[in-house]
């Protein structure tokens, strides 16, 4: 199967690049450059974290570690309160006593909880209209109850008992229901919550790039124990070189979805725009928050469900698997698209609205 991924993804490349030598025509060029101009600012927002990795491995061991044995639960589960490629993937790893469970914690928890605590809520918080904030809430707390579906889901897909994996989940699942009474109770303040936490991890990488950076142009090390600047940035080369072909691949995808999904978002009650944000929000939450405008607010509800699980699955997240452990594309495969199915579901079947108003083929 991941041979067949990598295979698609280098036709993806080829797409791009045939169509950028012929002037960007038929718009897959674009693409093809927008995944190499992702190396700049993944870099800014990984790099800096996995140099700096070791160390905070170092000294969360003293904390962490204890805590989580007395629950019963591996430590490698603390990496996963980071996006996958925003440092829970290296710290995952580096925290994890049973190395499958490392991999658990840093790609299938991390991409689902992790992105959304680091990335989407402040992010789409951040980018929303105040009046659309309710509906992008609603939507996260659904996804967010929907979530153990696809932790489940990908940790069977790993080889872990259903037990095992709700179990290894307890810590997450628990800061899931505070997120749920915060987001519910008190939405403002969280929303300042979160930038503050956005806020401090941009000032940690950035930390752990300019260290990372003297050390590597002068040999003295001002932090012993950081990983080599030139180890985090073949990770994030790596991950840029699949983007080269995941991204016109999702665009392909796209098109060819458009209709179906138009004819679809009649039959379910939701206008074409609120599918269309639903579709590319698999390749980066961004564009479904440019959309959120454009939407009604059922498909605003269901559009920020699906972002708990589904957000970046064709593209970063792919692309990060497959750098780093390519026998765990399945598990994340499975995970992110069995949870954001479910939150779908989950947000469709609460919202009892449909728009009924614009026809299938808008």
């Amino acid at each position: 199967m991941n041979q067949v991924l990598l295979i698609v993804m280098a036709a993806g490349a080829v797409l791009g690049g045939f169509d950028r030598l012929r002037g960007n025509k038929w718009g897959f060029g674009d693409k093809f450059e927008s995944g190499f101009m992702m190396l700049g600012s993944m870099a800014l927002s990984m790099a800096g974290m996995i140099c700096l990795t070791p160390v905070l491995a170092q000294w969360l061991e003293g904390v962490i570690v204890p805590v989580y044995r007395l629950l019963g639960v591996d430590p490698a589960m603390f990496g996963s309160l980071l996006a996958i490629d925003m440092g829970g993937y290296p710290l995952a790893k580096e925290l994890a006593e049973d190395p499958l469970l490392g991999s658990y914690a840093g790609l299938v928890v991390s991409a689902i909880f992790g992105c959304t605590l680091v990335f989407t809520i402040p992010v789409g918080m951040g980018m929303i209209a105040p009046a659309d904030r309710p509906f992008f809430a609603k939507g996260i707390m659904l996804g967010l109850v929907a979530m153990p579906v696809g932790l489940v889901a990908g940790g069977l897909f790993c080889g872990l008992s259903v037990l095992t994996c709700l179990h290894q989940n307890l810590p997450i699942f628990l800061l899931a229901l505070l997120l749920l009474g915060g987001l519910w109770k008190f939405p403002e303040k969280m929303v300042k919550g979160f930038c503050l936490l956005a806020e401090g991890i941009r000032w940690l990488v950035t930390i752990g790039l300019v260290l990372a950076a003297v050390e590597s142009m002068t040999g003295w090390n001002p932090l012993p124990g950081m990983a080599p600047l030139e180890e985090a940035m073949a990770t994030v080369s790596s991950i840029g070189i699949v983007l080269l072909g995941s991204l016109p691949t999702a665009e392909l995808v796209r098109r060819l979805l458009v209709r179906p999904f138009a004819w679809l978002g009649g039959r379910l009650g939701m206008s074409s725009q609120s599918l269309t944000g639903i579709l590319v929000g698999l390749v980066s939450p961004l564009p479904t928050l440019s959309l959120y405008e454009k939407m009604d607010p059922r498909g605003k509800v269901a559009a920020g469900a699906s972002l708990v699980s589904g957000a970046s699955l064709l593209a970063a997240h792919m692309a990060f698997v497959l750098s780093t452990e390519p026998d765990m594309l399945g598990p994340v495969l499975a995970a992110k698209c069995c949870g954001a199915l479910a939150a779908i579901v989950l947000a469709l079947l609460l919202d009892r609205s449909r728009t009924g108003s614009e026809p299938a083929t808008a």
